[in-house]
């Protein structure tokens, strides 16, 4: 890669970020197109990105993603927000136009979303199941929304910190959308009836990722294959854990002969509607497929 005078600066910021593969990805992609752009990644703590956005302004900065904890810091910082960024009061990527105008979204649950959709399942109009309102699982179940699923079940344990977000989230796609949002804790009976009348089954918990890989939420694997009356579609299952690349869930899944899939497509896929946004081009998501995600 040739930098220059003319080169701009895109970025990533959270803590930590020294692990990040987005700098390979888009560095990749601005390659592959003879883009003038150049990704790198700082580690910024909590409290530092207002003084930081306004020296981006000043420098010709064309945008930045953004990783924990920076994420609902950056809501008030910007100028105006996509849907889903409003709707899920998150941020994870921001474009800076050139007079200055900060606009925020949310690619995470797009690229969800778009994953889903390249493992072959189809949510349009059918019911999905999440367990968990983290912050990966509130930007899929927006955006699930927001593309069209007719029903979430959402999985939250009793007392969560996130409890009260959840709920004005739910509110507003309810009111928002044609999707019907309804959230449930996690007994077993519910969970298994929810389940059965889903085409898809996402855990955006934490639950089964590195070091702790044996953990699972479906204590068994009748709770994967049992379909509920009048529900022809197999079940598939989702993962946004991609540490380990197969956690117990999906394993599980696989013996049961799903269709299933981890969170790197997910990650490919936001990284790849964040390029579009700054760029305005499409990202050559095969090649960075091939060359750094082994998937």
């Amino acid at each position: 890669m040739n930098i220059s005078g003319h080169t701009r600066l895109i970025c990533l910021l959270g803590s930590p970020v020294a692990h990040s593969l987005s700098p390979a990805m888009h560095n990749e992609g601005f390659r592959q197109l003879d883009l003038d752009y150049s990704y790198m990644a700082f580690d910024i703590k909590e409290g530092e990105l207002g003084g930081i956005l306004n020296s981006f302004k000043k420098m010709g900065v064309r945008g930045f993603n953004l990783t924990m904890p920076l994420k609902t810091e950056a809501v008030s910082l910007c100028d105006r927000l996509s849907t889903a960024a409003e709707i899920a009061g998150s941020v994870n990527t921001v474009v800076i136009e050139e007079d200055g105008t900060v606009t925020g979204h949310t690619t995470d649950g797009i690229g969800f979303t778009e994953s889903a959709r390249q493992a072959g399942v189809d949510f349009t109009g059918k019911k999905v199941a999440i367990l968990g309102t983290g912050g990966a699982g509130i930007a899929v179940l927006v955006q699930l929304a927001l593309d069209g699923a007719k029903e979430i079940s959402v999985f939250e344990r009793t007392g969560s910190r996130f409890s009260e977000r959840t709920k004005a989230v739910v509110e507003t796609l309810n009111n928002r959308t044609s999707c019907s949002v309804k959230v449930y804790d996690y007994t077993d009976e519910v969970l298994r009836k929810e389940i059965s009348a889903s085409v898809l089954l996402i855990n955006a918990t934490n639950v089964g990722m590195a070091p702790n890989v044996d953990g699972n939420l479906i204590k068994d694997k009748s709770w994967l294959t049992t379909r509920a009356e009048g529900t022809t579609d197999p079940l598939a299952v989702a993962d946004v854990i991609y540490n380990p690349r197969k956690t117990k869930l999906l394993e599980m899944a696989e013996e049961c002969g799903l269709k299933a899939f981890n969170g790197m497509y997910m990650l490919l896929y936001q990284g790849a509607a964040a390029f579009e946004l700054w760029t305005g081009q499409k990202m050559p998501v095969e090649m960075v497929k091939e060359k750094y995600f082994n998937i």
